[in-house]
């Protein structure tokens, strides 16, 4: 049962394609079918992309590119689970994604990406992660 605080997310029936689409792709870039090298990275962000860490910090799109490569130079662990998706279109082509993310079975956090739908693909214009407190 949800507290009163948190808000009832449900995702129109229009939009359960979209919502199908982009939840494939979360969380961005821990999904090798779409690419692990920098120029896959820079496939899939606008050219304005810029994000905001769990610890509020935020992050170019050069500065996310540059760690995306150092990341996948090398073979590395990736666990995770995703749950919770959420969609909200916020123009016509521009779709909010909202998400819970457990990495390592202990950081929870929450997601938000938005999408843009374009002639080349979908492209992330910006993402954010938030640490979920411990109750």
């Amino acid at each position: 049962m949800l507290s009163a605080m948190e808000p009832a997310l449900t995702t129109t029936p229009e939009l359960q394609g979209v919502l199908a689409e982009l939840s494939r792709r979360e969380p961005i870039f821990h999904r090798p079918e779409f690419g692990t090298t920098r120029a896959d990275f820079e496939r899939m962000t606008a050219e304005d992309y810029w994000e905001t860490g769990a610890s509020g910090r935020r992050y170019s799109r050069q500065c996310v590119l540059n760690e995306l490569e150092k990341r996948f130079s090398t073979p590395h662990s990736d666990v995770w689970e995703t749950r919770d998706f959420h969609c909200r279109r916020l123009s016509e082509d521009t779709y909010l994604l909202t998400y819970t993310l457990l990495q390592n079975n202990q950081r929870l956090t929450r997601r938000a990406t938005i999408w843009r739908g374009t002639a080349d693909g979908w492209k992330i214009v910006y993402h954010q992660g938030t640490i979920v407190e411990s109750a």
